[in-house]
């Protein structure tokens, strides 16, 4: 999932920081009911034309290793890039299953291994989402890895379709629709769905004057394909990968359609494979993350001796919280510099969401909650991203969900699940359950998401974090029995999205690290304290 901004920090968005211009806010939009006007092709006709196991071989055939060396790499732009990373661009069918039709450009990057005696290959930067860019990682995250990793491997990165300095799409919102607070389907004060369906139709009326041909391809699987594109544009007969957030479902997406082209893969913040929900559990996953996360930050907003503690005991924190939103919720206050310029009960409940993701911005949160509890002028209002990136984040992340998997079209579905939701997780005051942009898609899946199956080489490692607001426990475990004896799983004692060289675990960080330049992992699951 994506990264939000913290309150009063420089904008870190789900770990998308590492290109300032490119930088986006939050979780996707919200976009909802159908749209007029246009004639969705038919589903029958086109979804799972191909099967999963089908695409795979297609795709594989349209894509033999190519020589080392074809790719033009050329110096890249950015005043934050690492000198030594190189840019180059792959040309991709638009249409994987009409190869010989249109293309579009995919940017990728590079910074070629430091110690090309002891290269193994290629490790592939797989970034989160679905609207998160990638193509600066090996100048940010990729320098955070170990010394013999950045040896063994060429980092590689790129913006996946749609995105950034690809070929990029954009559907033109409305700018109220893309206000942080706005990314994530927060019901009204007393439950209500109709505003966000409202914005649906907004949202879904602008993707279909504005959003082009190319929205219609903007699928996991299709990523997955790109994914091997690239390797065969770099002349590798297989690739390794490092994966986070959402790009764990890519990244396993990518080893079903082709496991003979993985060599070593590590999914970090695993997302629920389950493929009659996809994108939709993803969403739902918050209200549970955000209840297995919050006790850090009660217990660290409790500590003696803090400076910022809000309470005597971590069992304050909680009911605390609560009665301030909801006094929000009938009372907003003025924030000034905020969009909207206002601190309400949704926009405290966001602050939280996102802050939990970095335990880092606790200091932040407690503040502004301290603030707003006395009538105190509340703090600086988070940084924003420009709004190009904005919108063209916001349409990659909305047509990928929308166009995995087929969301439920009717309001009474969404009211039910919001009232249950909000009953009983009130932390998230039914958000997780609510009509995101796909309840109003104008058009169907073009195909059956890809089932994630223990079928393939045995070289996968999934680490996890205990407490992950965004891609909480429970969705990992899904994913791990999932893909059966083809991976383990390293459970990490920690709390944030996030967990290779995150959290200090240097039980964890060990693992992956000897996993990456080994081969070697352990011999059944394993936990880190």
């Amino acid at each position: 999932m994506w990264r939000p901004s913290r309150t009063g920090e420089a904008h870190p968005m789900t770990k998308i920081k590492r290109h300032a211009a490119l930088c986006v806010a939050s979780t996707t939009a919200a976009v909802f009911t159908g749209l007029t006007g246009l004639t969705p092709a038919p589903a029958a006709a086109q979804a799972s034309a191909r099967t999963p196991a089908l695409a795979s071989a297609w795709t594989a055939a349209q894509a033999p290793v190519a020589p080392r060396g074809t790719l033009r790499w050329t110096a890249c732009e950015g005043e934050d890039v690492d000198p030594r990373q190189q840019c180059a661009t792959v040309e991709v069918p638009r249409d994987h299953a009409d190869p010989d039709g249109p293309t579009l450009s995919l940017a990728v990057s590079r910074i070629p291994s430091e110690k090309p005696s002891v290269r193994r290959g290629a490790l592939l930067l797989i970034p989160g989402g679905p609207g998160e860019p990638g193509i600066d990682n090996p100048s940010g995250k990729g320098q955070k890895l170990p010394q013999k990793v950045r040896d063994a491997y060429d980092l590689i990165g790129l913006d996946p379709r749609g995105m950034g300095r690809s070929t990029p799409v954009d559907c033109g919102f409305e700018r109220r629709d893309i206000a942080p607070s706005a990314l994530r389907p927060w019901p009204g004060t007393d439950g209500s769905v109709t505003g966000n369906l409202a914005a649906a139709r907004r949202m879904s009326d602008a993707c279909a004057r504005n959003g082009g041909p190319l929205l219609r391809h903007l699928t996991t699987a299709n990523i997955a394909r790109d994914l091997d594109r690239v390797r065969a544009a770099l002349g590798e007969p297989r690739v390794s990968a490092w994966a986070t957030s959402y790009g764990t479902y890519v990244g396993a997406v990518y080893a079903q359609l082709f496991p003979s082209r993985t060599d070593r893969v590590v999914l970090d913040s695993n997302d629920d494979p389950d493929p009659a929900r996809v994108g939709r559990n993803w969403i739902a996953a918050h209200e549970r993350g955000v209840e297995d996360a919050f006790p850090d930050f009660a217990e660290w907003a409790s500590r003696p001796g803090n400076p910022d503690r809000l309470a005597r005991t971590a069992d304050e924190v909680r009911p605390l919280f609560l009665r301030l939103a909801a006094r929000l919720d009938r009372e907003p206050v003025p924030w000034p510099g905020a969009d909207p310029a206002e601190l309400n009960g949704n926009v405290l409940r966001h602050t939280l969401l996102t802050t939990l993701y970095e335990p880092d911005g606790y200091p932040a949160l407690a503040r502004l909650i301290r603030a707003a509890r006395e009538g105190a002028p509340l703090p600086p209002a988070p940084w924003a991203p420009p709004e190009k990136a904005l919108q063209n984040s916001v349409a990659v992340g909305t047509a990928t969900l929308c166009n995995d998997v087929a969301w439920p079209r009717s309001a009474d579905t969404y009211r039910k699940e919001v009232a249950a939701s909000r009953a009983a997780f009130p932390l998230t005051a039914g958000m997780p359950r609510n009509a995101m942009p796909c309840a109003a898609w104008p058009y169907e899946p073009r195909e059956a998401p890809v089932r994630v199956t223990g079928r393939g080489p045995s070289n996968i490692l999934l680490i996890q974090n205990e407490r992950d607001p965004a891609s909480p426990l429970a969705g990992a475990r899904r994913l791990r029995a999932a893909l059966g004896d083809r991976a383990r799983m390293v459970t990490v004692d920690a709390t944030g999205h996030e967990s290779y060289l995150a959290n200090g675990n240097a039980c964890g960080d060990r693992t992956v690290t000897r996993f990456l330049t080994t081969g070697k992992r352990p011999a059944g699951d394993v936990r880190c304290d």
